[in-house]
């Protein structure tokens, strides 16, 4: 029986107007607002992101705001949200289209993939939901639905999955109303057909799934193994500061405990935590140092209550914090 597209599009949607969600970021037709928003929604949840992007809208109105922020300012009101070169991009797209656009986002797919950090996904995104352009999203959501209803077992995350699933979600976009469906897509992913327990029994395209096990779809290819990393790092504090070291590697230009040159201590650290990146699990680990000379070149001393306002991640802001609250300085 041919797959009735339609009938599915008129399913969905009709779903989706009564159960999708209520996102800020649906209620505008702004490029910037939606670029903003498919930037921090990469590699993290919808209830995160809420919070900083109400946030960064209060610092960064537009993109002209955007473009005149110092790229310190930039990283400090995304830190917690991880992968900081989203930051870096969003940053050097909106100085792009401020110095070689007119402070207007262009239409065009072609011109968007251009910018920095915007590749194929992005750029449909904002095509779609900011200017209503008949094209095709897929993202994790919306990759998980298709595969499940087309029952697709080659692995979503090689060539000939990833083409099958951009040719099937493009010829289920419809003429008019990408955004709708495109949104009904997305959020039917991410509240129905969910990861490990799909909710099958009250699925709104439930007749036109063809897939007999869905739980264990979308197929992916062996991933390697997550490799475990130590990183040591010192603590060093003085007359209410704290040395703290501008990254040049995985947090760059962010400020972080500094790191220890020389073998760690077989004493006890002072704290340890372990917090995953990416491929990796890394454990922190933060020794007591006394105050020596330091390298002017990348280190500083930092006044206490000035910490609020540095770019520092996640993990080492922890880290920081416990081991000033815990009476350490």
């Amino acid at each position: 029986m041919p797959f009735q597209k339609n009938h599915f599009r008129r399913a969905l949607v009709n779903w989706y107007r009564r159960h999708g969600r209520d996102l800020p970021w649906r209620h505008t037709h702004d490029p910037y607002a939606i670029l903003v928003s498919e930037f921090m929604l990469q590699q993290t949840q919808v209830a995160t992101v809420l919070p900083y992007y109400n946030e960064w809208f209060r610092r960064f109105p537009d993109f002209s705001a955007l473009a005149r922020a110092s790229e310190s300012d930039v990283l400090h009101a995304w830190q917690g949200l991880g992968y900081y070169s989203r930051a870096r991009n969003l940053h050097a797209t909106a100085r792009t289209i401020v110095d070689r656009h007119g402070c207007r986002f262009p239409k065009s797919i072609e011109q968007m993939r251009q910018l920095p950090g915007i590749g194929k996904y992005t750029a449909h995104a904002v095509a779609a939901f900011a200017f209503d352009q008949s094209v095709p999203i897929v993202e994790s959501n919306a990759a998980r639905v298709l595969a499940r209803i087309f029952n697709l077992q080659t692995p979503i995350d090689k060539t000939a999955g990833r083409e099958f699933l951009w040719n099937r979600a493009k010829q289920l976009v419809p003429e008019r109303g990408a955004a709708r469906f495109n949104s009904a897509l997305v959020d039917l992913g991410a509240l129905i057909c969910l990861p490990h327990k799909p909710r099958c029994r009250i699925c709104p395209v439930r007749k036109f799934c063809r897939a007999t096990n869905p739980e264990i779809l979308p197929v992916r290819k062996t991933r390697p193994r997550t490799k475990q990393l130590t990183e040591n790092h010192a603590f060093v504090v003085r007359q209410n500061k704290i040395l703290l070291e501008r990254s040049g590697g995985r947090w760059r230009r962010m400020w972080i405990l500094p790191p220890l040159k020389t073998r760690a201590p077989k004493r006890q650290p002072l704290y340890r935590s372990i917090f995953p990146f990416t491929h990796h699990r890394v454990a922190l680990k933060v020794y007591q140092r006394r105050p020596c000379e330091i390298d002017m070149s990348s280190q500083r001393w930092i006044r206490i209550r000035s910490l609020d306002r540095m770019p520092v991640p996640s993990p080492h802001r922890r880290a920081i914090k416990y081991l000033l609250t815990a009476g350490r300085a």
